[in-house]
């Protein structure tokens, strides 16, 4: 395990209660055992990072790495869906950070962000990588000053973290309204309040095309009922999310979001492509559901117009790929400024929930963070961590109060899992 050294500080306080507590014990005794339990380290100021490792998991879409230091302390972070053949770049942030301070975690962000004005250092792979950088540092620094995350990002505002549960029907071949509505109730069985579900669908046969963008009648009536079947099984205080993934034009947003108000959702997500703002606001002053968007956007400047002409009325960064944890707090409180809620978006292992949860517990807009169903179904995404108590209890991430993030990568577990050909912690 980790060595969560505390400082010569401490040393020395130790020593110093040591002396004071002499009266009940013989001084040579306290004072051994005073250091005994005092890990011993050299200054903050000595820290340096030596090295960082990466592996991958799901075809690579899955980015894991670890910086290490002269102090035998390292730190875990995780990147997502711009991921895939980024090894050599995680090499190249590695070689830019060496030898410099872990605990300059805003300034190793800065260094690496503007060494890349030319490499693509305003979103995709570039960014994806260096969230998993970023979030890495926050738990190395965490660890080094005994201190979890979320303290380190200033406090917190909440001890558990409320979480949708993305219910996966997606991958199921049964589309009917009464599997969706079987699914809700499932989930709210298990203890959510809050439940996603996708509703593009590619190969409807009702489709016009596959490179149509416009839903047709029979399209628009799969939707409704589907989501129909849902709120009828789980009653009007479960909140039900819903996502288009961006794949369909404005009009048929308009039109989806219209159709689905007596449904009261909690909002609609993504009705289309992420990179037209204007066409979001559009879709947003046409409609009383809730419009949310921010998975594919990157770094607080992609969500600056968004927020300044108040194209949605929910933003969902990605943590593991929209620029990690710092920056997911500065969207968070730009959002604030315009009394935005934050739900960030999350796809990635509970190392990523756990990291993503210090930030939504660190901000006052903070609405909901998304859950995936596979935590219940994969027995992988047990595998490759390690950690304390349960994921989620009764629709909450409890806030982890270990040091850093509170888990840590499993690289045995997650070994059968990585891609061949692939280096893997190397």
């Amino acid at each position: 395990m980790t060595n969560y050294n505390r400082r010569s500080f401490l040393t020395k306080a130790a020593i110093t209660s040591a002396l004071a507590a002499s009266s009940f014990s013989s001084f040579g005794e306290g004072l051994e055992k005073a250091v005994e339990r005092t890990p011993m380290a050299s200054a903050p100021s000595d820290l340096k990072i030596t090295d960082i490792k990466c592996g991958y998991i799901r075809n690579g879409h899955s980015l894991f790495v670890k910086i290490y230091t002269n102090q035998n302390i390292w730190g875990c972070g995780e990147g997502v869906d711009a991921t895939p053949g980024t090894y050599h770049l995680v090499k190249m942030f590695g070689e830019r950070i060496k030898g410099k301070s872990p605990l300059n975690v805003h300034r190793l962000f800065e260094d690496i962000r503007r060494s890349g004005f030319f490499e693509g250092a305003q979103s995709g792979m570039f960014i994806a990588v260096l969230s998993a950088v970023e979030t890495a540092l926050w738990d190395l620094a965490g660890k080094a000053l005994g201190l979890p995350v979320y303290q380190l990002l200033g406090g917190k505002f909440r001890d558990r973290v409320r979480v949708y549960c993305d219910t996966g029907t997606y991958r199921d071949t049964d589309k009917t309204p009464k599997h969706f509505a079987d699914s809700a109730k499932e989930a709210v069985k298990m203890g959510f309040s809050a439940v996603k579900y996708d509703i593009d669908e590619f190969n409807d046969p009702s489709k016009y095309d596959r490179y149509n963008w416009t839903a047709s009648p029979g399209e628009l009536e799969r939707m409704y009922s589907q989501i129909a079947a849902v709120r009828e099984a789980v009653g009007p205080k479960i909140d039900i999310c819903v996502d288009m993934h961006g794949r369909y034009d404005m009009t048929t947003g308009q039109r989806v979001a219209k159709m689905f108000e007596p449904l009261n959702l909690m909002f609609l997500e993504e009705p289309i492509p992420a990179e037209n703002v204007e066409a979001y606001k559009l879709i947003s002053e046409s409609t009383s559901t809730p419009i949310c968007a921010g998975e594919n956007h990157y770094l607080a400047y992609g969500f600056r117009r968004m927020l300044e002409i108040g194209a949605v009325d929910i933003i969902m960064p990605d943590l593991q790929k929209a620029g990690g944890l710092g920056e997911g707090q500065r969207i968070a409180n730009l959002a604030n400024l315009y009394y935005v809620p934050f739900a960030p978006h999350m796809v990635a292992s509970y190392l990523g929930a756990m990291a993503a949860s210090h930030v939504c517990a660190s901000v006052p807009n903070f609405m909901i963070l998304e859950w995936q169903i596979y935590f219940h179904e994969d027995p992988m995404f047990k595998e490759i961590v390690k950690f304390d108590g349960p994921m989620v209890k009764d629709g909450y991430i409890p806030l982890s109060e270990k040091p850093g993030i509170g888990v840590e990568i499993n690289e045995e577990g997650m070994k059968k899992y990585a891609p061949k050909d692939v280096p893997f912690f190397v």
